[in-house]
């Protein structure tokens, strides 16, 4: 069953090249979105993984800005927990801490509101996608610097040739999809 799921999460991406710059080959989720079956093996494939690497010790999903935000409420709805917001800075109300990262094309800030978590909460981070691990990263110290403890980063799609597994450390890291 998973495999069939997992090629019907394949065959939803498409590629664009030289988007949003010349010599970057875009994963475009866009198709996956519009398709009510493809998303939700999405998120059961997603859900199962944690499951069964984490069981019951998580206890809130951090979905980042912006394509994050469309797997992580559907994420933790499915495992029964809540999810929090990592945003671009400036995004948030109240009280926040920020991290710098660079992306593929360029640089970003994120930030987390300095109340989303309590000390010692266990987290999964999730995004669409993870290039060159940028994002990630950043999403990692910002949960640092709440001190709470990130599990795994998850992702849909991985390019590998970037090597943004290699960004993060020590954190586990899991997606459903690679690519070169």
């Amino acid at each position: 069953m998973a495999d069939s799921e997992l090629q019907l999460i394949a065959r939803r991406i498409r590629s664009f090249p030289d988007f949003p710059k010349p010599g970057v080959l875009f994963r475009d989720i866009s198709p996956l979105l519009k398709d009510p079956d493809s998303f939700r093996a999405s998120i059961s494939l997603l859900a199962r993984h944690l499951k069964k690497t984490h069981g019951s010790k998580i206890d809130y999903i951090a979905g980042v800005d912006s394509r994050g935000f469309l797997f992580g409420p559907s994420l933790a709805q499915e495992l029964g927990l809540g999810c929090v917001l990592i945003r671009k800075r400036g995004k948030l109300p109240g009280p926040t801490v920020h991290a710098s990262y660079t992306l593929e094309y360029g640089k970003a800030e994120l930030e987390i509101q300095r109340d989303a978590l309590e000390p010692g909460q266990r987290v999964v981070v999730v995004d669409d996608l993870l290039a060159t691990g940028g994002t990630m990263r950043a999403a990692c110290e910002l949960l640092g610097q709440v001190q709470a403890q990130v599990l795994e980063c998850i992702s849909l799609v991985e390019l590998t040739s970037l090597k943004g597994r290699e960004t993060l450390g020590t954190v586990p890291f899991f997606s459903l999809l690679q690519y070169e």
